[in-house]
């Protein structure tokens, strides 16, 4: 009896199943940007108002008072928010349309916001790159808000590329170019005329910048004997106090002094007139921060009050003092 052939049976065709950063892609972009959105409206607030920043060290600070954070008189960080809030739009807008009627307009809005995320993330980064090369080579600072914004930028950059499946990758290539050299362009013209004074005039010009800052952050309080006194012992056991003259810790704790008495006060300011970067001497003692209080040897960051300044230095003067604690805000 002849057998029957056994057929081979035909195994399913397994599935496509796109990575699962495909899936995710956006609302982590969308995430990111939104803590950059957060970072930079705060900045934002900070610049407008002449408040400090809530920072370990006064790099934030001293960036935030550069001519670098400004772009025709708006603070910079308020441009870095706007383009924030863009992300955020770009990443979720192919999200709302959940409907399955709206398929064929959520591809193609996908599509083409796909392209304009990467687009954004591009320019972000090479924008941030050249803050960076600021920030190290020009200001000479570390600012922690700074270097997370340019880490966000570098994030969604990498997300906006590995999200996707890009069926031309020459085009890809082609728009990160271009968007790499229009940024670059526009940037070099932005900060050109920085730090750059025109001859005519920029002597005079300096000296006004240096008046005016000492007009406009003068200490207005007045000293006690105590406080005078406190001041000449300071300067005789040999404390220094590093500050810079737009720094509202190092206003608070001169007016605990008083005008009078910061004539004897051992201060040294480290901040040039238009407040870019450090004097060479506080750069070479490695000042960090402001106040900085250098007493017997040892440093330490922040206001004190005039009692602990004097217990810190073993002033055995009378302390009658006006204004023992700095004001509160």
């Amino acid at each position: 009896m002849p057998q029957a052939k056994l057929q081979p049976q035909s195994r399913p065709t397994a599935k496509y199943a796109p990575p699962a950063i495909y899936r995710w892609y956006r609302p982590l972009m969308a995430a990111i940007a939104s803590i950059g959105a957060a970072v930079t409206a705060y900045l934002t607030y900070s610049k407008l108002t002449g408040s400090s920043t809530a920072c370990p060290i006064e790099g934030c600070n001293i960036v935030l008072a550069s001519p670098y954070a400004s772009v025709f008189g708006i603070p910079l960080a308020l441009f870095g928010f706007l383009a924030y809030l863009s992300m955020i739009a770009l990443a979720v807008a192919p999200m709302l349309l959940s409907k399955p009627e709206q398929r064929r307009r959520r591809e193609d809005l996908d599509h083409w916001t796909g392209l304009l995320l990467f687009i954004g993330a591009t320019a972000m980064m090479i924008f941030s790159g050249y803050l960076m090369f600021l920030l190290i080579f020009a200001i000479k600072t570390v600012c922690f808000y700074c270097i997370a914004s340019a880490l966000f930028s570098v994030t969604l950059f990498l997300l906006s590329i590995l999200g996707r499946d890009w069926e031309d990758v020459s085009q890809l290539f082609f728009t990160g170019i271009f968007t790499t050299i229009a940024v670059m362009v526009v940037s070099l013209g932005l900060y050109s005329t920085v730090n750059v004074p025109a001859q005519a005039g920029a002597a005079s010009a300096q000296a006004n910048v240096q008046a005016n800052a000492q007009s406009e952050f003068a200490v207005t309080t007045s000293s006690g004997e105590s406080e005078i006194a406190l001041a000449k012992h300071l300067s005789q056991s040999g404390a220094k106090f590093y500050g810079a003259f737009w720094c509202p810790h190092c206003q608070k704790q001169k007016a605990t002094f008083g005008k009078e008495a910061m004539q004897f006060v051992p201060y040294i300011e480290c901040s040039p007139p238009d407040r870019n970067g450090q004097t060479a001497v506080c750069q070479i003692a490695k000042i960090e921060g402001y106040p900085t209080w250098e007493i017997n040897g040892q440093r330490s960051t922040g206001e004190k009050s005039l009692t602990e300044l004097a217990d810190l230095t073993g002033y055995q003067g009378p302390r009658n003092f006006i204004n023992p604690l700095p004001p509160k805000e």
